[in-house]
C-alpha cells in the first residue's frame, strides 16, 4: 500500500472522514442541543429568539452530513453498504426526523395561530430529540459491535440496536448536545431569556457530566476492546486527559460566565470524544461481535489505492472551502440576535 507521512492511504481517509464527522458533531450538535432544549422556552419571543439564533447556520451545518456520507461511501464503500444495510431502519427514522425538523423551522412562523406555532414547537423539538438519540443509538452499536458474518452481513434484529450500553451512549450524546447548544444559546441572548439560560446552560453542565463519567466506567468495565489499543500505545492516553480537562474547563468557563471560552471547551470535548473511539476502534471501522475475524477494517473496507488519492485529493481542496464557507456564516451573523420582520 502507498503511505503519506508514513501512514497508508487508508488510514489518511479514515482521519479524513473523521474530521468530517467530528465537525458535523461540533456544528449540527449545537443546533440538535437547542432544538431538545426549545419546549423550556414558554414565551413566543423566547422561542424566537431561540430560532433565530440557529436560523443562518442550521441547514449549512447539515452540509457535514452529506460530505461525511459521501467520503463514507467513496472511501469505504464496504463499510458504507454494511451500516447502510445494518441500520435501514434507524436511518430511515433518521431522515423523517431530519426533514420534521426542517419543515418546523420553516413552517412555524407562516400562520399566526397559536396551535399552529405550538404544533410546529414540539415537532421541533421532538424531532430533534430523536435525531440525537438516533445518532447515539447509532454510535454505541458501533463501539460495542455489531452481528457481521463472512460476508459483513448483519445477523441481527431491530430489537439488539436497543441494548443497555448503546442507550446509554444515545443519552450521553443528548447531554452532550444539550449542553452545547444551551451554551450557544446564552452566547446569542440577553436579558430575561439570557438569564434563564444561564441557569438551563448550569443543569446541562451537570446532567453531561454525570452521563460522562457514568459512560466512561461502563465502557472501562464491559466494553475491553475499547481500552485495547491505549494499553498497546500508552501515549495515547494523552487524547482520554485532554477529554477530562477539557470538561473540566466547561464547568470553570461557566462559573465565570466566559461563555465563549466555554463553548470551544464544548466543541473540544465532542472533538475528543470521537477521537477516543477512534482510536479505540483503529484499524477496525465496524467490530464483529460473532467473530473478530469478520470484522470490517481499513484495509479490507476500503477502495483501491488509486481511488483513494483521487478523492483524497478532492477532500484536500473540497474541505477547507466548506470550512472557510461555514466560517464566514459565523462571522456574517455573530452577535446578539434581534428579532425583525425577516426573523422566524
Amino acid at each position: 500500500m502507498e503511505t503519506i507521512l508514513g501512514l497508508n492511504l487508508a488510514t489518511w481517509w479514515f482521519l479524513v472522514i473523521g474530521g468530517i464527522f467530528s465537525g458535523y458533531a461540533i456544528l449540527d450538535g449545537f443546533d440538535l442541543g437547542a432544538g431538545a432544549l426549545h419546549l423550556f422556552f414558554n414565551k413566543e419571543e423566547s422561542r424566537r429568539k431561540a430560532l433565530n439564533a440557529i436560523g443562518p447556520v442550521w441547514d449549512g451545518n447539515e452540509v457535514w452530513l452529506v460530505i461525511g456520507g459521501g467520503a463514507l461511501f467513496a472511501g469505504f464503500p464496504v463499510v458504507y453498504a454494511t451500516i447502510f444495510s445494518a441500520f435501514y431502519e434507524p436511518f430511515m427514522i433518521f431522515l423523517v426526523m431530519l426533514i420534521f425538523r426542517a419543515i418546523s423551522i420553516e413552517f412555524r412562523s407562516k400562520e399566526p395561530m397559536l396551535w399552529w406555532r405550538k404544533t410546529w414547537d414540539i415537532s421541533y423539538s421532538v424531532s430533534s430529540i430523536i435525531l440525537t438519540l438516533s445518532l447515539g443509538l447509532i454510535l454505541g452499536n458501533i463501539i460495542q459491535g455489531l452481528a457481521l458474518d463472512q460476508n459483513y452481513f448483519y445477523k441481527g434484529t431491530l430489537g439488539d440496536f436497543f441494548n443497555p450500553y448503546a442507550i446509554l451512549i444515545a443519552f450521553t450524546t443528548l447531554s452532550l448536545f444539550m449542553m452545547h447548544g444551551a451554551i450557544y444559546l446564552v452566547m446569542k441572548t440577553e436579558n430575561r431569556l439570557y438569564a434563564k439560560l444561564t441557569v438551563i446552560v448550569k443543569n446541562t453542565t451537570i446532567f453531561f457530566v454525570l452521563m460522562f463519567a457514568l459512560t466512561s466506567v461502563v465502557t472501562l468495565l464491559y466494553v475491553p476492546h475499547m481500552a485495547k489499543r491505549y494499553q498497546e500505545v500508552p501515549y495515547m492516553f494523552a487524547f482520554p486527559v485532554l477529554a477530562i480537562l477539557a470538561v473540566a474547563n466547561i464547568t470553570r468557563q461557566i462559573a465565570k460566565r466566559k461563555y465563549r471560552y466555554a463553548f470551544m471547551s464544548s466543541a473540544l470535548v465532542t472533538a475528543l470524544l470521537m477521537v477516543l473511539v477512534a482510536v479505540g476502534l483503529f484499524p477496525n471501522i465496524i467490530l464483529s461481535s460473532i467473530d473478530p475475524a469478520y470484522s470490517i477494517t481499513v484495509h479490507n473496507g476500503s477502495s483501491t489505492d488509486k481511488s483513494l488519492k483521487i478523492i483524497l485529493l478532492f477532500a484536500v481542496i473540497g474541505v477547507p472551502i466548506v470550512a472557510t464557507y461555514t466560517t464566514f456564516v459565523f462571522w456574517t451573523f455573530r452577535g446578539k440576535v434581534k428579532l425583525d420582520d425577516a426573523s422566524y
